[in-house]
């Protein structure tokens, strides 16, 4: 085996046949390097050349179409398809390419070695390389760089010892591999070793100093720079913000001696992560090359901080702005509750795509108006963007807070029509929607046929079971999955403990409650124990959950009404009317116009025979302009929900439902 400089003399190269399962050598070729089996046309480089454009800029079919309409092609043409699939990610087409190549040089080989590396194939890059007879430089740091790249800092080290010859290139890849794996100080003692320095030497060696914390050892190699790029000044300046060096930062950027539009991004993006909004857009409008991105990151801050109407003033004075500009005011105003702001920008929206559907879909779910969600749903499906993932999660997770069934159900369809049922978050919020909804067997049907369960998964159908008192079937479910290896979350444990509840399993509630601690290592939170309040609640043991709440004072969590609401419940059922009263008063301090508590107390004073109480209890409900919340139910027709309150005669069917239930009184008692 040896090493060869590129040179006009003759090569001795082999040629490789790659198929799916091996990699083996055909006989021999002697030929010069720009030797073909045909006498090259004067515009086969340009062709060649085109090739390479094409592939470069993603046009693929394009560069194909030439491909198969040249007459005469070379060796570099092979290489340029060779090399374009691999850039495009279309590794199979590459090896194909490369299995067909009739003759191949050293450059086919190295992009063979470097395109197997790129797509993760390290044990086929290694196969070629250890069956090639002639091997360069370059064949040597494709090796190395493809080591790196997949973590393999030792078997690059193999590499690199054994070439006979290196140039700064491969010193710097091995470097740079140390760096990315965290050896600084065997990073350190090769850059002393090296000979020949580069630029890139050195900035590799401040970007590792100033990623592990080491600032100051970082500016001293910078000062130290016998020559320096703008990339050496973007990285000390990076270097510096990341340490939290902002001032120290701004300083340097001003006494840099060249700057790129990345200079200008890494210092706005610095003021911007440190919140410090005035600064980014100071510097923002001081930037020769605007950059839209950089522009709507401001933004994004400036929303998320609250501020949304001063970005919506930003953007409607200055004409920076784009889809996403608006998007991120829609998202704004949907955090700070205004829909009728995020529905008057949507509305504007000269085009639309469809993250932007998205957010006005699941905007409206999350603040309580589902069914206006579904609405801009099926506008969507007709005039807007197809669906995605993230489209049909937001609607079916809309259809669960609705109880929307047929609507899921239509929706379902249309996933399963479009292939979305292969992502698993579309899967978990079916299963979520038919839970919720009561059709548990669909809900294990649709979990049953998913290919691969992650914890929200598991967690959608042991609490969808739990949800509706299937208690058993909640606890065979997480049972297999401890056997999985998705690892149980607090979420889960939230739905075990309910199951436990609901079936009213006190032994087993104990069990895994003493199981998520000592097993799972996840600290109670208060969720967990309202559960097991609740489960104590129903058996009457009402000084142990008084414990279990002594027990969350102890790990410093506070009380929620939650928790308080369960032992009033079960103080209720039992009669315990003086721990009733103090989780009574605990509920009130929260939740002063609760208007159920009131009821509640009032109700075991009167059972106790204590009316005065009682009396008092009305009293404060009235001082408090406490007012009963009437009796609230809904329907779904037609996909449309229809909801009925109390005592509120405004539903425009109302005499005609009147007449009807009439009706069916009539004929029951008949």
């Amino acid at each position: 085996m040896f090493y060869h400089k590129h040179s006009h003399k003759c090569q001795l190269l082999k040629t490789l046949t790659l198929t799916k399962r091996t990699l083996c050598i055909k006989t021999p070729t002697f030929f010069t390097q720009n030797q073909t089996s045909t006498p090259t046309p004067r515009n086969l480089k340009l062709l060649n050349t085109q090739i390479t454009t094409f592939m470069r800029n993603g046009q693929i079919q394009e560069a194909q179409n030439l491909f198969d309409k040249m007459s005469q092609r070379n060796t570099v043409t092979w290489n340029s398809m060779v090399r374009g699939y691999f850039q495009n990610g279309q590794f199979k087409k590459a090896i194909s390419f490369f299995d067909q190549t009739p003759q191949r040089d050293i450059f086919s080989y190295n992009t063979m070695i470097s395109g197997l590396m790129q797509c993760g194939n390290v044990d086929g890059a290694r196969e070629v390389f250890n069956k090639m007879i002639v091997r360069d430089i370059v064949t040597g740091n494709s090796m190395i760089s493809g080591y790196v790249r997949n973590g393999l800092i030792d078997e690059a080290m193999m590499v690199f010892d054994e070439m006979p010859e290196k140039d700064v290139i491969s010193w710097n890849l091995v470097i740079e591999g140390f760096v990315s794996c965290r050896k600084l100080d065997l990073a350190e003692k090769y850059f002393e070793e090296m000979n020949i320095r580069d630029i890139a030497s050195w900035t590799i060696m401040i970007s590792g100093f100033s990623s592990a914390g080491r600032i100051v050892e970082a500016r001293k190699l910078f000062d130290n720079m016998p020559m320096r790029d703008v990339q050496a000044w973007n990285v000390m300046l990076s270097g510096l913000i990341e340490n939290g060096c902002l001032d120290l930062a701004e300083d340097f950027f001003a006494r840099m001696k060249e700057y790129s539009s990345d200079s200008w991004k890494i210092l706005i993006n610095g003021f911007v992560d440190a919140r410090r909004i005035n600064d980014a857009m100071r510097y923002f409008w001081k930037m020769p090359q605007k950059c839209q991105k950089t522009w709507n990151s401001i933004l994004l801050v400036l929303t998320r901080a609250g501020l949304v109407k001063e970005a919506h003033t930003h953007i409607e004075k200055r004409p920076y702005f784009d889809i996403v500009s608006w998007t991120n005011m829609i998202v704004g105003y949907f955090e700070s509750n205004n829909i009728l702001a995020a529905a008057k920008i949507f509305e504007s929206m000269s085009t639309r795509d469809a993250t932007a559907w998205n957010v006005m879909i699941c905007g409206l779910g999350e603040n309580d108006h589902g069914e206006e969600g579904l609405k801009f749903f099926v506008r969507m499906k007709e005039s807007g963007p197809s669906a995605d993932e993230s489209t049909v999660t937001s609607v079916l997770t809309i259809c669960s807070n609705l109880s929307s069934l047929k609507f899921g159900e239509q929706t379902h369809s249309q996933v399963v029509k479009s292939g979305l049922n292969n992502f698993t978050a579309v899967s978990n919020a079916m299963i979520t929607m038919y839970a919720r909804c009561g059709n548990r067997n669909y809900a294990l049907s649709e979990f049953s046929f998913m290919h691969t369960h992650d914890v929200i998964s598991w967690n959608s159908i042991i609490c969808g079971f739990a949800h509706h008192g299937d208690g058993e079937k909640a606890l065979e479910m997480f049972e297999r999955m401890i056997l999985t290896d998705a690892e149980p979350n607090h979420i889960t444990f939230v739905g075990v403990l309910s199951a436990c509840s609901h079936a009213g399993l006190l032994t087993k509630g104990y069990y895994y409650f003493n199981y998520m601690k000592a097993k799972c290592f996840i600290q109670p939170t208060s969720e967990h124990y309202t559960c097991m309040a609740d489960l104590l609640g129903k058996f009457g043991l009402i000084d142990e959950a008084m414990r279990f709440l002594g027990e969350m004072r102890i790990h410093g969590l506070e009380i929620p009404a939650s928790v308080w609401g369960a032992l009033l419940g079960a103080c209720r059922i039992h009669k315990n009317i003086e721990v009733g009263e103090i989780a009574g008063e605990e509920i009130l301090k929260m939740e002063p116009q609760n208007s159920g508590i009131y009821l509640i107390m009032a109700e075991m004073y009167l059972n106790k025979g204590r009316r005065k109480d009682a009396e008092k209890i009305f009293a404060r409900m009235k001082l408090n302009k406490v007012k009963k919340q009437p009796g609230c139910s809904w329907i779904e027709v037609n996909n449309n929900g229809h909801v009925f309150l109390s005592g509120d005669t405004s539903h425009p069917k109302f005499r005609v439902i009147c007449d009807t239930m009439d009706l069916i009184f009539t004929e029951m008692e008949t």
